[in-house]
């Protein structure tokens, strides 16, 4: 089965590594300098620059359409051969939203309620960002599904950081709500 790995900013040299991944989508604010794991190739990396917020703040930007479009269309050239590593700077809210997402657009047959808590049982911290999964929800034409899914698992347990966990998908099993 295809596998995400989620990954707090901190933990991404060791998870590329322990997990064998070669791709990567970095979500962090613009001008966030950071180092990128030589196990990572400089072709197969992804940086799309938005904060983590969920709705418009001045000085800050804010997740859009076309971001979401962007990793998604990096997601499609992914050969799933090795893990995927998404990582924003905690490793709870966009680079778990990222991940729900990713699976959705490369597994559209797998059930948004069964992905929101695999994501959950994967990840107690995780606090996907709304505004992310509502634009990625809208995109992939899930009708709010993914919007209800996630909320249903509600907001995550407090946490500094998460912790790097890794997110299957492709089953097609469905959960009743």
């Amino acid at each position: 089965m295809p596998t995400l790995l989620v990954a707090p900013l901190s933990r991404i040299a060791e998870t590329s590594i322990d997990h064998g991944a070669c791709e990567m989508i970095s979500l962090l604010g613009a001008g966030h300098a950071f180092h990128r794991p030589a196990s990572i190739a400089r072709d197969r990396h992804l940086s799309v620059d938005f904060n983590d917020i969920a709705e418009d703040m001045p000085g800050f930007v804010a997740p859009q359409t076309e971001h979401v479009r962007r990793i998604l269309a990096f997601a499609e050239t992914w050969d799933q051969r090795a893990p995927l590593l998404i990582h924003c700077w905690m490793g709870i809210s966009r680079s778990p939203a990222a991940a729900i997402l990713i699976a959705l657009a490369l597994a559209p047959e797998d059930d948004e309620v069964r992905l929101a808590q695999a994501l959950r049982a994967a990840s107690p911290s995780a606090t996907p960002n709304p505004r992310l999964i509502a634009l990625g929800d809208a995109l992939l034409g899930r009708g709010g599904r993914l919007e209800r899914a996630v909320r249903d698992i509600g907001r995550g347990s407090d946490a500094m950081e998460g912790e790097p966990f890794a997110l299957t998908f492709g089953v097609s099993e469905k959960i009743q709500a």
